[in-house]
């Protein structure tokens, strides 16, 4: 299969859980694929296997929260590739259980930089980076469920994918003239690291979540790597400032 063939795509958390099935799945329709993350073993390990697939890759690390480390890792990727086709947002990370009236500042500080302030910071640079190549570009933000529905105990969470979610609609806007298409993704629960690490501290979560979805499971990574796919792809060519859901059935109710 090709139907990303040829195409740059940077991926930004790709260490684990759904950034490295992004990378597998894109490189396996033929792109090729550029990742960075903070966690520089699992990246090495991501890259590896892209790498083993024979697809062209390269890796950096990158703090997603770092103004100046998004145009050094965009800029690497271009001097590497030549270009950026298509920029999947999907660094991010889980708040804590706790409710709004417990929740630090320090805490909410700390997921909102990362899930709301990366998004921006990365879709500012590529997106300056694909105004500036003159070709267009696919821009895809990592949202949640819980940027379209609230969840109890989450509110960082919450208000850092809600953020996102606008932010998409906002950006698409901005750079519709310059072609570039700007898309959010919107998983329910999937088996990732970071569920593994929620559920490990708080074990009855696990199934009073999957009680609100019509589809009792959590989705595997690869699931949501369909999505992305479909969005990278020249066959969502008149899509932007859309959502895509990937809930098992979660806003059904």
């Amino acid at each position: 299969m090709a139907r990303v063939k040829d195409k740059v795509v940077f991926i930004s958390g790709g260490a684990s859980g759904m950034g490295r099935a992004h990378a597998l799945r894109l490189a396996g329709e033929g792109a090729r694929i550029a990742i960075s993350d903070r966690n520089e073993q699992g990246l090495a390990q991501t890259l590896a296997a892209v790498q083993a697939t024979g697809a062209e890759a390269a890796a950096w690390p990158h703090d997603v929260t770092d103004e100046a480390a998004w145009d050094r890792v965009v800029g690497d990727a271009c001097a590497r590739f030549g270009r950026i086709d298509v920029l999947v947002n999907n660094a991010g990370v889980a708040s804590s259980t706790a409710s709004v009236l417990d929740i630090s500042a320090d805490e909410w500080d700390r997921v909102m930089a990362i899930n709301a302030r990366g998004v921006f910071l990365g879709l500012r640079a590529v997106g300056r980076t694909m105004r500036d190549q003159g070709h267009g570009g696919s821009i895809i933000n990592i949202s949640s469920v819980f940027g379209i529905v609230g969840g109890a105990m989450a509110s960082p969470y919450c208000a850092s994918k809600g953020a996102v979610r606008l932010l998409t609609k906002a950006a698409a806007a901005d750079l519709a003239d310059f072609n570039i298409r700007v898309n959010s993704v919107h998983p329910g629960l999937i088996d990732t690291p970071m569920l593994d690490g929620l559920l490990a501290k708080e074990g009855e979560v696990r199934q009073r979540m999957l009680g609100v979805q019509l589809q009792r499971r959590a989705a595997d990574p690869d699931e949501v790597s369909s999505a992305v796919l479909f969005l990278a792809s020249d066959e969502s060519s008149f899509m932007t400032g859309s959502e895509l859901v990937v809930d098992g059935g979660w806003t059904a109710r």
